[in-house]
């Protein structure tokens, strides 16, 4: 069964919204600096999530360890 592309985009969003939140409260943490913080956040809000919609799609195409829904292996009788 193929995942639809718009439930991908949501899985990284709400996955890289709380990796960054950890990221941010690290690096204040680390260096007391807000601007920073919000900044390394920022960046890494955009290139992971790309990344990881990337990764997703990708392990979409690769059918190991999936198996077919009793509809789809009807339809396969067909």
């Amino acid at each position: 069964m193929h995942e639809k592309r718009h439930r991908s985009i949501a899985k990284a969003v709400s996955w890289r919204i709380v990796g960054t939140i950890i990221t941010m409260l690290l690096v204040l943490i680390m260096t007391g600096k807000w601007q920073l913080s919000v900044g390394i956040g920022f960046f890494e809000l955009i290139s992971k999530s790309l990344i990881y919609y990337i990764h997703e799609r990708a392990w979409n195409r690769i059918h190991w360890g999936k198996e077919a829904t009793k509809t789809e292996k009807d339809q396969e009788k067909k």
